[in-house]
């Protein structure tokens, strides 16, 4: 499956983004917390512009209106890139590494 740089604005963070994979879960992949909520394009959380490229959807009209689209505004958990893309989320950032879990003490046997 091809595979697309990404570059985001202003942030400079990059990643790849095989067809396959909407850019949200792409992003997760490499490293990137890009604003979401329901992840299937309705409500606009992950918005953002996108600056050179092209990308496509799998579903037929995402929670965009038509200016907003030709104004080039994108929902990344539902668009796939097709070629590289430089997109603007000012809310982008790296993902904080998980929390090391917690040392449980030993209580001896086990019963």
């Amino acid at each position: 499956m091809p595979s697309h740089p990404v570059l985001i604005q202003p942030s400079g963070l990059r990643f790849d983004a095989d067809e396959d994979t909407p850019l949200l879960l792409a992003a997760q992949a490499g490293g990137i917390k890009l604003p979401s909520s329901c992840r299937n394009g309705t409500c606009r959380a992950c918005m953002c512009l996108m600056l050179e490229g092209e990308i496509r959807y799998r579903i037929e009209w995402p929670g965009l209106s038509r200016d907003e689209k030709e104004e080039g505004w994108i929902l990344p958990c539902v668009a796939h890139a097709v070629t590289a893309l430089e997109i603007q989320s000012l809310q982008a950032a790296p993902l904080e590494p998980p929390a090391p879990a917690p040392e449980r003490a030993l209580t001896g046997a086990r019963r």
